[in-house]
Order: C-alpha cells, then sequence, then structure tokens
C-alpha cells in the first residue's frame, strides 16, 4: 500500500501533466485532476484556492503569503477571463495601455469589457477584485505577448481612452505615443470612427510630446475628409519624447525625469570626497569589503558570517563543505570575485579612460556566478547575456520586464546614466531601474548595489552599505 509520500508525489505528478498539457498552471474544478488529487495537493500547500472551484501552483514554503498570488495573477485573470467570456472579452482602453508601456504591476482592481458580462464585481485574493462591465470589448484585438491578456491595440487605446487619463497617467500615456510607427495607425481608425473631439486630443497629444510631423499628418487628412478638428492638449504640461518602437523604453525616460525631479527638489546636502586622491577611494571601498559584503549577501537570505567573508577573501574556505555550507561560501566567493573587479572598474573610470558600463555589469554578474561554474552547480553559458525567461520577484506586485525588451531597456538605461550629469541621482535612479527591469534570472540585487556605489563613489559620494535590519524598509522602497 502506497504511503503518503508516493500518494502525494502521484498527485503532484498528475499536475505536472495537466499543466504540460493545457501548458497553464491554473486549475478549475475537481475534474481537470480528480477530487483526490486535488484535495491532496491544497492540504499539502501545492495549490491554493483563489475562489470557489479556482486554483493556483503554489508551494508549501509560500502559503498563506502575497507571492503566490502576484506570480500567477495575469494567468488567472487570463484563465478565469477565457473560461467565462471566451473570445469576448478585453481590457479596457486605460488598462491595456498601461501593459503595452511595460508596466505590469498588479492592480487593485482590474476591469473586464465583454458583452457577456453582468456588470459585477468579483472578489479575488488579497483584497483584490474584478469588475466585469456589460460592453463591447476591444474591436482588434492585441495580446499581451508573456500571457495572452487580450488588450485593445496602442491606437485604438489611446483614441478611446476618457479625456481624464493623458492628466492622470501621463508617463504610460506618452510612453504609447511615442510607439506609434506613423500617421496611419491613427489615420484608419479616426476615418472609420469619425470623432473629431477624439481625433484633437491624440493630435494636441503628439504635439505635445513633439511629434508635429505625424499630428500634422493626421489633421490634414481629416481636413481633407471634412472635418473640422478642433487641436487640444490634454497634458498639464509639456513633456517632449523621443520616438521609440519600444514603450518600455519610452516609459523608463519619461520615470527618470520624472524621479529626477523629485529627488532634486528634496535639496539634500550631501557631503562629497576628494577624488584626485584617487588611492584613498581606492582604499575606502576596500575598508567597506567585509561588512558590503556580509549585509548585500544576508539580504539576499546567504547565511554569511564576517569570519566566512573573511576566509575567502584569503582562499581558506572550502568549496566542497555541507551543501547549506557550500551554497554560503560559494555565493561568498562570487562575491569578492566580483568586489575585485568592480575595484578594477572604478580604477579605470577614476582615470577617466573609456568605459563600457553595460559590459561591466555583466563582468560583475558573471564574476557572481564564476565559482558555481567552477563546481559544476551551473554552465557557463547560463551566464552569457541577459535572461531567456520570465523571472517574478517575491513578494512584490511588479512583474519584471518581457524577455524581449530586456536588451534595449538595459543599454536605453545606461545611455540616461551617461547623459546624466548628477552623480547622485544617476545611482539612486540606475540602482532602481536596473532592479526595475531585473535582466538577469539571479544576482540583480547583488549587481544593483554594486552599480549604485561604483556611481557614487566615482562621483564623489561615500560607499553606502544597505543594513540588513533595514531589508524590509529598502525592499518597499524599491
Amino acid at each position: 500500500m502506497a504511503d503518503s509520500k508516493e500518494r502525494l508525489a502521484s498527485s503532484l505528478l498528475e499536475l505536472k501533466k495537466y499543466q504540460e498539457q493545457n501548458n497553464t498552471g491554473v486549475v478549475r474544478g475537481s475534474s481537470t485532476l480528480g477530487r483526490t488529487h486535488l484535495q491532496r495537493l491544497v492540504e499539502n500547500g501545492w495549490l491554493e484556492p483563489v475562489m470557489k472551484g479556482w486554483y493556483i501552483p503554489s508551494s508549501p514554503e509560500d502559503v498563506g503569503t502575497t507571492s503566490v498570488w502576484y506570480a500567477n495573477y495575469w494567468n488567472f485573470i487570463v484563465e478565469y477571463c477565457n473560461s467565462r467570456y471566451g473570445d469576448d472579452w478585453s481590457l479596457t482602453a486605460e488598462e491595456s495601455l498601461t501593459i503595452h508601456s511595460g508596466n505590469m504591476v498588479v492592480p487593485t482592481q482590474i476591469v473586464i469589457r465583454s458583452t457577456k458580462a453582468t456588470n459585477n464585481v468579483v472578489e479575488l485574493k488579497y483584497g483584490h477584485s474584478l469588475l466585469e462591465i456589460s460592453t463591447s470589448p476591444a474591436s482588434e484585438v492585441a495580446f499581451d505577448p508573456i500571457y495572452g491578456i487580450r488588450l485593445y491595440g496602442i491606437a485604438e487605446a489611446l483614441m478611446f481612452s476618457s479625456p481624464n487619463y493623458f492628466k492622470s497617467d501621463p508617463v504610460n500615456a506618452r510612453a504609447n505615443l511615442a510607439s506609434l510607427e506613423n500617421s496611419a495607425q491613427i489615420i484608419r481608425l479616426a476615418s472609420v470612427n469619425g470623432n473629431s473631439s477624439r481625433v484633437g486630443r491624440i493630435i494636441g497629444a503628439l504635439k505635445n510630446i513633439g511629434r508635429d510631423n505625424i499630428a500634422d499628418e493626421v489633421l490634414k487628412f481629416m481636413q481633407r475628409l471634412g472635418y473640422d478638428i478642433r487641436v487640444e492638449d490634454p497634458f498639464d504640461n509639456i513633456v517632449k519624447v523621443s520616438a521609440s518602437q519600444s514603450p518600455y523604453v519610452s516609459r523608463i525616460r519619461l520615470l527618470w525625469e520624472k524621479m529626477r525631479g523629485q529627488i532634486l527638489s528634496m535639496n539634500l546636502n550631501l557631503s562629497r570626497i576628494d577624488l584626485k586622491d584617487k588611492d584613498s577611494v581606492l582604499r575606502s571601498m576596500e575598508t567597506n569589503y567585509v561588512k558590503d559584503a556580509y549585509h548585500s549577501l544576508s539580504i539576499e537570505g546567504y547565511r554569511v558570517t564576517e569570519s566566512l567573508i573573511e576566509r575567502v577573501r584569503s582562499g581558506a574556505w572550502n568549496p566542497d563543505a555541507e551543501d547549506t555550507d557550500r551554497r554560503n561560501a560559494l555565493a561568498a566567493r562570487g562575491y569578492y570575485q566580483a568586489f575585485m573587479r568592480l575595484q578594477k572598474s572604478m580604477a579605470t573610470c577614476l582615470e577617466g579612460d573609456k568605459f563600457d558600463l553595460e559590459s561591466e555589469l555583466n563582468e560583475w554578474h558573471y564574476e557572481l556566478f564564476d565559482p558555481c561554474v567552477q563546481a559544476g552547480i551551473i554552465s557557463p553559458a547560463d551566464l552569457i547575456g541577459y535572461r531567456t525567461m520570465q523571472v517574478y520577484i517575491k513578494g512584490s506586485k511588479h512583474t519584471p520586464l518581457p524577455v524581449n525588451a530586456v536588451n534595449s531597456s538595459i543599454g536605453a538605461l545606461c545611455e540616461m546614466i551617461e547623459e546624466e550629469k548628477d552623480g547622485f541621482i544617476k545611482a539612486v535612479l540606475g540602482h532602481f531601474f536596473f532592479v526595475y527591469i531585473h535582466p538577469y534570472m539571479d544576482g540583480n540585487g547583488r549587481t544593483a548595489r554594486f552599480l549604485m556605489n561604483m556611481l557614487l563613489c566615482s562621483s564623489g559620494y561615500s560607499w553606502i552599505v544597505v543594513p540588513v535590519e533595514r531589508r524590509n524598509e529598502y525592499m518597499q522602497s524599491l
């Protein structure tokens, strides 16, 4: 007779088969797995109920936390809506623009348009809800590339967004306007729908961000069709935005400018160090190494001591120790190697030599995990370039950018760092947006703190150690 472990293994195997056959982890009803398997998986923490008859994949250590819900939120929304409305649904125009711009933060309430809706609120987990509105969805559906969310296309979403949207969410609105390829996308919709006020608003919005050529083409064409167009700028202020095929890049650039102003308004009076004494700057880095390594690794969940860090630095470490100690030792050794590489990067920067920031970021990241390569735990190929899979941040409503947006976004971030004149701003925002993009499968936090401190020290500010005791506050601020 099978014991409890074997029975659980059998249920997990059934769940695995279901996920592979249906390309989703969301489970609907007991008939999909069978009542016995379903109950066993829920009782052991491998499935978590969302609402009656609906479950999402979990793990025993995450039971009762928001992490599982945030990681599965969009998958659940798509599966639930496809099951209930079929092909007759989409998000609203405004929410579509939010997704198109790369803002995948889990909303408190999601609004669904469908002719099959009944104008009700569906309560979900942790205070979230779904509001279904009985109305027509997008006429030409665009699909989110990660989850398959049914959206308005960018041009249609801009056309049918409420006038207030441009004031309430100007960053996302401008990011999407900047991603329009040409005037044809707007003209095609405008000529069919023929709403003069909507067209005038889009023309005014395009002029606001500096895309006068597209705006003028739309205006001339609509006037040719006999429409009386009154141009209206829907924004509160003028912000020029460079045209970009990637709304993700546009959004990051717009957020940089917005946050830059917020930092400047704080009027911080920060002490500076003398950059002429380059050796002193490098010695200061060396002095901070043990303390920095301890706190940075502890923030990431490693159990390290200052003694272990010193042994690793001196070479008196044992990579073949017990599993737990080995993991900590490999992480500490990787941190040391990356720190040494960072010192070389800093020396190059202080000398004023040519410096390729994106290349250096990849070098620091490689060194973090080189001991794992040497130990045969991972392949060198795993560390080449940026991630090739979607990642999630435990406990965060933010979903990092999709794989196809990482390269262009990191490139743009490095350009912004180079263009920024204020050293403190480039350090703070460089750290923030690096984590926002999350370009690697692992090691993003450590690399981001290396980036922050290199930018601080190379601009005449002191090295900052983020204490593990303030981890929650630090994570919340990100």
